[in-house]
């Protein structure tokens, strides 16, 4: 069974930074997609980044853009987020979650097409 399990989250004041990291075995799989979400409280689920297993061209928000590096270590089964630059609207539960093969595009940012998730870690950042 598949499992993604988040970590790193925190809390941190503007400007500041964090890496986010999630492990899985879904890493072994080379068509796979795996993609971080947040969701701020009374807000949908949105996508921030996403990367195919294979590192292939990262697909970003345009709100994360040049502030957020998606990269992934297939040794220790782990996708990273590394997010600088924090503002206080990056503020919520970040998740990982998995997809099966999409085109690469801006469907990567949409989870309703991600069929595993993990639980999350809670980032917070205040001005």
């Amino acid at each position: 069974q598949v499992h993604l399990v988040e970590s790193g989250g925190g809390s941190v004041q503007t400007g500041g930074s964090l890496r986010l990291s999630c492990t899985t075995s879904v890493l072994s799989d080379s068509t796979y997609i795996i993609g971080w979400f947040r969701q701020a409280p009374g807000k949908e689920r949105e996508g921030v980044a996403a990367i195919r297993t294979t590192a292939v061209t990262p697909y970003y928000a345009d709100s994360v853009k040049g502030r957020f590096t998606i990269s992934l270590d297939k040794s220790k089964n782990t996708v990273y987020l590394q997010m600088n630059l924090l503002k206080p609207e990056d503020t919520g539960m970040y998740y990982c979650a998995g997809a099966p093969p999409l085109a690469y595009g801006r469907r990567w940012l949409g989870p309703v097409d991600y069929n595993i998730w993990g639980q999350g870690t809670q980032v917070t950042v205040s001005s």
